[in-house]
């Protein structure tokens, strides 16, 4: 089946049908990376030890804002 018989069928569905399988393909997607989460994780711990030992300048969330 091909992916416009797919949309094709989905569209026939009542809408709470639809809204279901439009979450499910959501979720689907919304899965975590290992490797990202990782390198994150890296990079968090990076920018807290700058902090920590002053090589980071850090500004306020308002500052942050208004800087926007």
């Amino acid at each position: 089946m091909s992916t416009t018989e797919i949309i094709e069928q989905a569209l026939k569905l009542p809408a709470a049908e639809r809204y279901a399988l439009l979450e499910l393909l959501h979720q689907s997607l919304d899965k975590s990376d290992p490797a990202i989460d990782a390198a994150w994780q890296q990079e968090a711990l990076r920018r807290l030890q700058a902090y920590d030992e002053g090589r980071l300048e850090c500004v306020s969330l308002e500052q942050a804002f208004r800087d926007l």
